[in-house]
C-alpha cells in the first residue's frame, strides 16, 4: 500500500531494464525518503545508492533503479523528476551504457617499443614465421592466432527469442558471447556475423574463414539449416565446430539431470524421458541422453508424439522417430507425459500443466529450459515435483550453456582436436555434475553456478582427455 492507501503496482523488475538517476538533492531531512517512496511506489526497485556522507548544501549522487520495461523506465524518469527537493540531472538505460562501443576489444600480446621489437614481430623477422608455416603448416596452430582463437559465427536467423533479425541485429548477442568466453574459459572468440541467404553460403564462408582461427562456434542459427550447417563444417574442416545452441544446452541439461536422478534414486537406464520441442536444441538433448543410456524416450512437437511412420518429419524429426519412442507412442504432450519420469521442455511458455505433471510418476523431475519465460512456472508445481530446472536465472537451477561451451572450446584448443565428439561432450557433462559435492546436492542445487570458474577448468581438462582418448587430439 502506499501513504493514501492506494494499491502499489507489483511489476516484475530486472536489471536488465535498469535506470542510472542522476540527481542533485537539497540536504535536508526528508528529501531522499520522498524520492524512495515515490519511486516505489510507481513500481521501481531501487538497486543501488551511491554511498554517501550528507555533507552541504545539497548533494549530488546516482540512484539504480531495475525496472519492468522501456515505458516503465519512462515512467521512473518522470517520477524522479517531480519530487520537491529533487533535480534530475541526468539519466541514462544501464543496458544500452553496457554495450555503447561493444563489449570486446584486440590486445598485443607482446611489446612494440623500439625497432628491435618491431623488427621481430613485423617485417623482416616475420617472414621466418611465414616461411615455417609455409614449410608446416601446423605451425600455425602454435605461432599464430589459431592457438587459442574461435570465431563465433551467426546469420542472426534464430536469435535468442526474437527470431529472424539480420546478423547486424545479433552481434550484441556474438559479442556477449565472446565475453563469456574469454571471461570463463581464457579464450579468445570473434563475432563473426555473416549476410548471407542460405545455409550453402553460410557454409562457404565459414571454410574460406577457417584459416584464421583453430575453432567455430555456431550461434542462432535457425534449423533445419542448423543442422546442414554444422554437419558440412564438420566434414569440411579440420578443427572443432560446435553449435552452441544444440550441444551446449544438450551438455548442461544432462549434467542436471544426472544430479536430479542422484536426488531420487533413479538411474539413467530405468527411467523415461519426455522432451517438449524438436528444434536444434531438442534434438540434440535427445542425442545425448541416447549416448547417456537413457531407458525411454519421446520427442513430442506441436502435431504431438513424433514416431517412425508418422507424417510431416524433416530430416532431424526422422533421425530422432526411428531412434527414439520404441513403443510408438502417440498423442498429445498431456497424454505422453502420463507415467514419465522426466520431462524436458525446450519450446516455448505454457506447454505443459500442473496436471500433466501431475500425471507424471513418482518424483517427476521437470526442466522447464524455455526462455524467457518457461514451459511452466515453477511456482505452477510448487510440491509437485522432486525436482525442477528452468532457462532463467532468477530460479534455482539454471541450466546455462555458459558453464559448457568455454571450458569445451578451451579442452579441444589445449588437445589441438580437430573435432568435437560425442565422448568430449559426454565427458563434458560429467565434469559439470561432478562439480556439485554431495554436500551440496538438493533439489534446488543440481547445478554449479555459473559464476565458479573451476567448473571450466574441471571441462576443460575432461574434454581434453576424451579426444585424447578419441584420437582427435593432435599433440
Amino acid at each position: 500500500m502506499s501513504e493514501n492507501g492506494s494499491e502499489v503496482p507489483v511489476r516484475q523488475t530486472g536489471v536488465h531494464y535498469s535506470v542510472n538517476l542522476h540527481v542533485r538533492l537539497e540536504n535536508v531531512p526528508g528529501v531522499l525518503g520522498r524520492l524512495a517512496v515515490a519511486l516505489g511506489q510507481a513500481g521501481g526497485n531501487i538497486f543501488a545508492i551511491e554511498g554517501f556522507v550528507a555533507k552541504g548544501p545539497i548533494l549530488e549522487r546516482d540512484i539504480v533503479v531495475n525496472c519492468a520495461d522501456v515505458a516503465h523506465q519512462d515512467e521512473i524518469v518522470a517520477v524522479a523528476k517531480a519530487v520537491e527537493g529533487v533535480e534530475l540531472l541526468d539519466h541514462f538505460d544501464r543496458t544500452f551504457r553496457m554495450h555503447e562501443g561493444g563489449k570486446v576489444e584486440v590486445l598485443p600480446l607482446c611489446p612494440v617499443g623500439d625497432k628491435d621489437d618491431l623488427s621481430m614481430a613485423y617485417t623482416p623477422g616475420v617472414a621466418r614465421i611465414c616461411t615455417a608455416i609455409a614449410n608446416d603448416p601446423a605451425v600455425a596452430d602454435t605461432h599464430t592466432i589459431r592457438n587459442n582463437t574461435v570465431a563465433i559465427v551467426s546469420d542472426g536467423s534464430a536469435v535468442l527469442g526474437l527470431g529472424d533479425i539480420g546478423p547486424k541485429a545479433a552481434m550484441p548477442v556474438m559479442e556477449g558471447k565472446a565475453l563469456l568466453f574469454k571471461e570463463f574459459g581464457g579464450v579468445d572468440a570473434f563475432p563473426i556475423c555473416l549476410d548471407v541467404a542460405t545455409p550453402e553460403e553460410l557454409i562457404e564462408t565459414v571454410v574460406r574463414l577457417a584459416p584464421t582461427f583453430g575453432g567455430v562456434n555456431l550461434e542462432d542459427i535457425k534449423a533445419p539449416g542448423a543442422f546442414q550447417v554444422e554437419a558440412e563444417l564438420k566434414r569440411r574442416l579440420d578443427i572443432p565446430v560446435f553449435h552452441d545452441d544444440q550441444h551446449g544446452t544438450a551438455v548442461v541439461a544432462l549434467a542436471g539431470l544426472e544430479n536430479a536422478l542422484r536426488i531420487v534414486g533413479k538411474s539413467m537406464s530405468d527411467i523415461s524421458v519426455v522432451i517438449g520441442g524438436l528444434g536444434a536444441a531438442g534434438v540434440a538433448v535427445g542425442k545425448i541422453l541416447l549416448q547417456a543410456g537413457v531407458g525411454d524416450l519421446v520427442g513430442v512437437d506441436r502435431q504431438g508424439a513424433v514416431y517412425e511412420g508418422r507424417d510431416g518429419l524433416n530430416e532431424s524429426k526422422q533421425w530422432f522417430a526411428e531412434n527414439t519412442n520404441r513403443e510408438k507412442k502417440q498423442g498429445t504432450m498431456g497424454e505422453v507425459m502420463a507415467g514419465a519420469d522426466v520431462f524436458l521442455g525446450l519450446s516455448g511458455p505454457g506447454l505443459i500443466t500442473a496436471d500433466d505433471v501431475r500425471s507424471m510418476a513418482t518424483d517427476p523431475i521437470v526442466f522447464a529450459m524455455a526462455n524467457p519465460d518457461p514451459e511452466i512456472a515453477p511456482s505452477e508445481v510448487e510440491g509437485l515435483v522432486a525436482v525442477m530446472a528452468t532457462g532463467r536465472s532468477d530460479y534455482p537451477n539454471q541450466i546455462n550453456n555458459v558453464l559448457a561451451f568455454p571450458g569445451i572450446f578451451r579442452g579441444a584448443l589445449d588437445a589441438r582436436a580437430s573435432d568435437i565428439t560425442e565422448g568430449m561432450k559426454l565427458a563434458a557433462a560429467r565434469a559439470i555434475a561432478d562439480s556439485v559435492t554431495d554436500d551440496e546436492l538438493g533439489p534446488e542445487f543440481i547445478i554449479p553456478s555459473v559464476f565458479d570458474k573451476d567448473v571450466s577448468i574441471r571441462v576443460a581438462a575432461a574434454v581434453a582427455e576424451a579426444a585424447i582418448s578419441d584420437g582427435v587430439s593432435r599433440q
